[in-house]
């Protein structure tokens, strides 16, 4: 597994840093890809419903995609 990097994105108009490991984060552009929308405003959608912090958050909307997608 890959050692967390830490980025720079925006959320809600206002600039922050999150850290993700690797498949994390190609798996967030994968999916802002698949649902046509910038990466920013996927992380800014899930960051409008999460509890606890934006990685964290970030991790499980990955997962539960993954999940949803192998039903």
């Amino acid at each position: 597994m890959s050692s967390p990097v830490k980025r720079s994105v925006v959320v809600a108009g206002h600039q922050t840093s999150i850290s993700l490991e690797e498949p994390f984060w190609e798996a967030l552009v994968k999916i802002a890809k698949s649902e046509d929308v910038s990466l920013n405003s996927l992380i800014t959608q899930i960051d409008r419903d999460r509890q606890g912090n934006l990685s964290s958050a970030l991790r499980v909307f990955v997962l539960k995609s993954l999940q949803e997608g192998q039903n």
